[in-house]
């Protein structure tokens, strides 16, 4: 069984046909999903779906594209959101400076506010980085030392640095469909090296599809190719792979009830 660890089943590419996306997804071995917030403007849509599937999770957060417009600056919001039985994540929250859709300061205000309430409820935080690596591990040490708080980096595409220092905080490391890419071997050098009892698989779905769907619109049956690729990488079977990487899901996301898997 697999877990798509990241997707986004309300964006308008699959929202529009949510059953058969859920069934190509348990067709292909998806044993569960965790459905991402980016806008608390949004974060009833995202709840609904999860509340509709036994095997579907959510997170609630604010993507830091959106942090000029709805950045937080103290976690009560999102702390009252995990009250929901369904919502077993923080995030997705972290810094972009490849786009700067909001400015460097907002961005990282709303990061530390979402590391709060990592902090606060025990969930773990689900970091976006993207050429920012010194300045996310920096911030998440800096966060680290006021007091212990879990989570991981999705869809990770960073240097060694960042999988260095996120490790030594406990972090666990997300693999998506770029690990595929034809351009991505200074990636799947780092994969490689990476710990199998700290890797979790995603699609972030409907983007990034992995090769051989390359072009396509992602969904989360997809996160089979892109755990084929990282169990050659790490040189094991694909059932070992499978099972480390669900039993690493499990294990971070501790509010996720395994016994809901389809």
């Amino acid at each position: 069984m697999l877990i798509d660890s990241h997707c986004h089943l309300d964006f308008d590419e699959l929202a529009a046909d949510e059953p058969g996306v859920l069934a190509r997804a348990r067709t292909a071995g998806v044993g569960g999903l965790l459905t991402i917030g980016t806008r608390l403007d949004r974060f009833d849509k995202v709840r609904a779906i999860a509340e509709r599937h036994a095997n579907v999770w959510c997170s609630v957060g604010v993507h830091p594209h959106e942090a000029q417009e709805e950045g937080q600056r103290t976690p009560d919001r999102l702390v009252e959101a995990t009250r929901h039985p369904k919502v077993v994540g923080i995030g997705e929250t972290g810094l972009d400076f490849f786009y700067e859709h909001s400015p460097r300061a907002e961005q990282a205000e709303s990061f530390r506010t979402h590391v709060a309430a990592a902090r606060e409820t025990g969930l773990p935080v689900i970091v976006h980085t993207r050429d920012a690596d010194s300045e996310t591990a920096d911030l998440l040490e800096q966060e680290y030392a006021k007091g212990a708080f879990t989570g991981l980096i999705h869809c990770f595409s960073s240097g060694p640095e960042v999988a260095r220092r996120a490790l030594a905080l406990g972090f666990y490391i997300s693999i998506s469909g770029i690990v595929t890419f034809k351009a991505a071997e200074a990636l799947r050098t780092i994969v490689r090296d990476l710990p199998l009892d700290r890797l979790l698989v995603e699609t972030d779905a409907p983007y990034l599809a992995p090769v051989p769907r390359r072009g396509k619109t992602n969904e989360p049956a997809y996160v089979a190719h892109t755990a084929a690729k990282v169990a050659e990488l790490k040189g094991v079977g694909l059932a070992e792979l499978e099972a480390a990487t669900t039993d690493n899901f499990f294990r971070l996301f501790t509010k996720a009830e395994r016994d809901r898997c389809a």
